[in-house]
């Protein structure tokens, strides 16, 4: 049995290890986002913990529960079961006794090999200048991003018809990034970025001081009293997302089972998400088991915000919403740049060890001006005012084969109680189980939090989620899940209370890791506005949308890679009918084992009969951008990406051309974005310099 194993082992070091540390990452990431429907998404948080684990692989004989947590590639049960023999029988003399250890296995193992490793445990050394200089690495990306056709938004006009309208960019279409970055190991971390998004100006009459979003920290992390510390710009995390997440946060995906959230408390910031982050610093400290946290943040928001008519100077200033997007290209967006400002600071007291943890959370946050959203029925029960008090518990036990979490949180401005409640049980290293059930009142106020559920805002939802994962033998295994669930107010696009329920089924084929294959099932029967009606009364209707998808993934040999994947939609609503979409999706991937060249290729047709059709559908791009385009329509999408390594493997070169073409559309989009013709081009070029 144990030859078997070694057998196992060495053919799946021999498959990881002849991937390259690119291909490996984007394939962790892409299970990530598979399911995650928007065209646009920051994941460099997660690449940057994978990548940087890459580089300096973990000592599961040292390992943490948080460093092990991080890597989102293993379960509690997997890590409570790997600190436990450990702690029993002490140190790993090889990695082939981790698959011997409750719930773990093969697959598992072979997720995480690129990350991790077993070695000799030797005593830390202290951090000392010396020590950070001789062993740090320095990373530097520069970026250039461009769609290649002319929008309206940058027609050739005056700088007074710019000032007097809304309908044109001041800056150029260029798309600018650039990141300098120390780090040393996972302890040590200081960096810069700056970007600059199409339309915006560089060093013009709007932007003066260079690019529109510049971000900084510095970052340490320590085994002592002083755990952590931040300086500039960072994420916070505590509990299941209820009273203050910030960063990456999802919530169903086809890991049915991985509903719980771990929480990563303070980490340093480095994405180019201009909104949902921390600038200020923030400390962690910690004796034993016992920690504390705390932070304080004040930045600038895009407010739409207008002075009263009022005696009352408190009142004068009201801000009826906030812009989530961070561009500034026109001189709406550059009126609404900073026009709000925010205060938040906080504490988290967080007792833990190996089986238990339990967590106190207080959020209190503060603006300049009195917030209200829009007098409309389907605000009435949003906050309005100028501070904002949040105040959470949160705990986490496991025993054995039973995971036990969950979070209550108060927003003191309605005194609304958000709960999130959740079990996971796993029967051997076959199947595991998990339910969680969230109820978040319509009058829960809160702006940072990823709660789990259905809609992407953390109030007006309750629900119940099943899960299962089961491997029906080696080759095989199932993932599903079903979400029930209704909002008792209003919400975007639904003019009522409403329910509906998700369900998801993946089948899996893995005879080897040469081949895989799997077949996805997901409805979602939802209500929403009637799209066509008469009256002056919009009505509301139930939808019904299915989607299928059938993936495969073959090793060609000689370094080729060829992945096939179907897409099939229905939707079904009492207003339009059933309208159906498709979308067949070849991507060929080369890795020369002769040249530092990698190669990837894509090219999809598809033909959907609305955008309520669509096809989502992750690509391969430069480094740490990660894309999600919409497919809808008729007509092709295709891309090319070469990514070429030179001077030792210190640099790295992307080059990358995608496009869209439209069988039957004279423009495509609208308004500034509007473009003349039926093509859609964009072009990127990337270089990273490692020392």
């Amino acid at each position: 049995m144990r030859f078997l194993l070694v057998i196992s082992l060495t053919l799946i070091f021999s498959s990881v290890f002849g991937q390259s540390k690119n291909e490996v990452i984007q394939q962790r990431i892409e299970f990530i986002a598979q399911d995650l429907e928007a065209e646009e998404i920051s994941l460099e948080d997660v690449f940057d913990v994978l990548n940087n684990y890459y580089d300096n692989p973990l000592n599961l004989n040292v390992a943490t529960k948080e460093e092990l947590q991080q890597l989102l590639l293993v379960n509690d049960f997997q890590i409570n079961s790997l600190l436990k023999a450990r702690d029993e029988k002490g140190a790993f003399n090889t990695i082939f006794e981790i698959n011997e250890i409750e719930f773990w296995d093969l697959i598992t193992l072979e997720n995480i090999l690129p990350f991790v490793m077993v070695s000799k445990v030797e005593e830390k050394e202290s951090g000392s200048l010396k020590k950070y200089l001789k062993e740090g690495k320095v990373e530097a990306f520069f970026r250039y991003q461009r769609n290649i056709e002319d929008k309206a938004g940058y027609a050739d006009v005056t700088d007074e018809e710019r000032e007097e309208s809304s309908k044109y960019y001041w800056g150029d279409p260029n798309k600018l990034y650039s990141r300098i970055r120390y780090t040393h190991s996972t302890d040590f971390s200081i960096g810069v970025t700056m970007e600059k998004d199409p339309g915006e100006q560089l060093f013009g009459k709007t932007q003066p001081k260079g690019f529109d979003f510049y971000s900084a920290h510095a970052y340490y992390s320590g085994s002592k009293f002083l755990r952590k510390a931040v300086i500039g710009d960072y994420q916070v995390q505590f509990g299941q997302g209820l009273a203050m997440w910030t960063g990456y946060g999802f919530s169903k995906t086809a890991d049915a089972t991985s509903a719980r959230k771990n929480a990563r408390g303070i980490r340093p910031y480095t994405s180019t998400d201009e909104v949902r982050f921390m600038r200020g610093a923030a400390v962690e400290l910690g004796v034993k088991n016992f920690s504390f946290t705390t932070w304080v943040s004040y930045k600038g928001a895009d407010g739409s915000v207008e002075m009263l008519d009022t005696l009352d100077s408190e009142e004068a200033r009201l801000a009826s919403s906030i812009n989530l997007t961070g561009t500034h290209r026109t001189t709406s967006e550059l009126e609404r740049q900073n026009s709000l400002q925010e205060l938040i600071y906080g504490g988290n007291i967080k007792y833990e060890n190996r089986n238990f943890q339990v967590g106190l959370t207080a959020v209190q946050q503060a603006y300049d001006a009195f917030y209200q959203r829009a007098d409309r029925l389907v605000n009435k029960y949003q906050f309005a005012g100028k501070e904002l008090l949040n105040l959470s518990a949160d705990y986490s036990y496991i025993y054995r084969n039973l995971s036990v979490y969950g979070e209550v949180s108060q927003s003191r401005s309605s005194n609304a109680v958000a709960i999130l409640q959740g079990v996971s049980v796993a029967m051997g290293k076959r199947a595991s189980l998990t339910a969680l059930y969230r109820n978040y009142p319509k009058d829960y106020h809160t702006f940072y939090a990823q709660g789990f559920g259905d809609g992407s805002n953390t109030n007006n939802e309750s629900g119940i989620y099943l899960g299962g994962s089961f491997k029906l033998n080696k080759e095989w295994s199932l993932n599903s899940y079903v979400d029930f669930f209704k909002s008792p107010w209003l919400k975007f696009r639904v003019d009522s209370p409403s329910e509906g329920h998700e369900v998801l089924g993946q089948l899996s084929y893995r005879p080897s890791p040469r081949f895989e294959t799997y077949l996805r099932v997901r409805e979602k029967d939802k209500m929403i506005n009637a799209s066509i009606y008469e009256g002056n009364i919009r009505p509301i209707e139930r939808y019904k949308q299915r989607k299928y998808q059938f993936g495969l993934t073959t090793d060609l040999g000689s370094g080729w890679k060829w992945r096939s994947r179907i897409d099939y939609v229905t939707d079904q609503r009492e207003s339009t009918g059933k309208q159906d979409g498709f979308a067949l999706t070849q991507d060929l991937l080369y890795r020369s084992k002769k040249f530092p060249l990698e190669l990837s290729l894509r090219y999809a047709i598809f033909n959907t009969d609305s955008y309520e059709t669509r096809v989502y559908s992750y690509e391969y791009n430069l480094e740490n951008v990660f894309s999600i385009p919409a497919y809808f329509n008729k007509g092709s999408r295709s891309y090319v990406m070469l990514r070429y390594t030179f001077f030792n493997e210190k640099c790295d070169l992307w080059l990358r051309y995608a496009a869209f073409v439209y069988n039957q559309e004279e423009t495509l989009s609208s308004g500034t974005e509007e473009i003349t013709g039926n093509v859609k081009s964009e072009v990127g070029v990337q270089l990273r310099v490692r020392l």
